[in-house]
């Protein structure tokens, strides 16, 4: 009679008192574009199961050594400015998503924004003077948006480790008018060597490890290109007492598309959706389970949803590709 009473016990009960899997910070890159967003732009955004957009108000320089950052001008897209920031978080928070603004730089002609350096101390005081301008401008968008997560920069390796006690007071200014959660975005190469890790919230990681060197990369390949990279970041973390946060992450649909996964040029043509389902499975299943582990926003997701992606896309979006329902599928039972 006691085990049937137990038996009965855990079929009325069982789902109850199993263990939860932990929310997780399941997000997305919500691309700047030149429209308005409404809606229906921000249905597929709930339909994949997202709770967190990333909102990327852009500042513009001219090359790698010039100290001006234009930014917030009617010349820009409208997603690109705080206006358009603004009216994109209105539409997300109507669908109860959370946001992190995460304010990034473009070099003219696509340079890497790592090798930003200047040439004098002139030129280094007027480039964090205007840094800090832009910074500042979308700390107080933060603030009066009540965005829970608010970046500080995104990938600026040369910038940071030449100018540190400039960052160590940028963190301080920015506290003094945003009181919410704060991160920076590290690229995969550069988060070990921060500085400033002890002063956020979060560890941000731009997640664009090399993982295996196969046309076809396997979910196995992928799993074990994890094991040189998972301990070092899960080290980090728990040193400094920080959860990871993958500020981006994400993999294109092309031919070795694990080889380099940085690589967002169009030398890469070859379609192959096999390599992105499998690179982003692999990625979702060895961090979303882990308590050290905050969540990830994947790059990239535009707002027109019909009108991108496809199986004929090449580039990094999830959309409308086999791998949107993977993503789906583990965002749900971490929600």
């Amino acid at each position: 009679m006691r085990i049937l009473v137990v038996f009965w016990v855990f079929l009325t009960f069982g789902c109850s008192i199993a263990p939860n899997k932990s929310s997780k910070i399941n997000g997305v890159s919500f691309v700047a574009a030149r429209d308005v967003a409404d809606s229906s732009h921000v249905a597929p955004v709930v339909k994949i199961n997202a709770n967190y957009a990333a909102i990327m108000p852009f500042g513009f320089i001219k090359n790698l050594e010039h100290p001006e950052i234009i930014h917030n001008t009617d010349r820009q897209w409208f997603g690109e400015t705080r206006a358009g920031a603004k009216q994109y978080i209105s539409e997300l928070r109507k669908a109860s998503i959370k946001v992190m603004i995460k304010p990034q730089i473009w070099v003219w002609k696509g340079e890497f924004t790592g090798e930003i350096k200047m040439a004098t101390e002139t030129d280094w005081k007027a480039l964090e003077t205007s840094y800090s301008s832009f910074i500042l401008e979308y700390a107080d968008l933060a603030e009066k948006v009540n965005a829970e997560v608010f970046c500080i920069g995104t990938e600026l390796e040369l910038f940071v480790n030449h100018r540190p006690e400039y960052w160590f007071q940028l963190i301080e200014n920015v506290k003094s008018i945003y009181k919410g959660k704060l991160t920076y975005a590290a690229n995969w190469n550069e988060f070990t060597e921060t500085p400033f890790w002890d002063q956020l919230d979060y560890i941000g990681i731009d997640a664009y490890f090399p993982l295996s060197d196969q046309k076809t990369p396997t979910y196995e390949d992928c799993l074990e290109g994890w094991k040189s990279h998972k301990p070092i970041i899960e080290k980090l973390s728990k040193q400094l007492d920080r959860p990871i946060l993958f500020t981006e992450y994400g993999y294109r649909s092309v031919d070795y598309s694990a080889k380099q996964p940085w690589v967002s040029d169009y030398t890469m043509r070859d379609v192959n959706l096999e390599a992105q389902v499998n690179t982003t499975t692999a990625l979702l299943d060895a961090f979303w389970h882990e308590d050290w582990f905050a969540g990830g926003f994947i790059w990239k997701w535009f707002i027109k949803h019909n009108e991108v992606g496809g199986h004929e896309d090449p580039m990094f979006t999830p959309q409308n590709k086999p791998v949107e329902a993977v993503l789906s599928k583990k965002y749900a039972a971490y929600n």
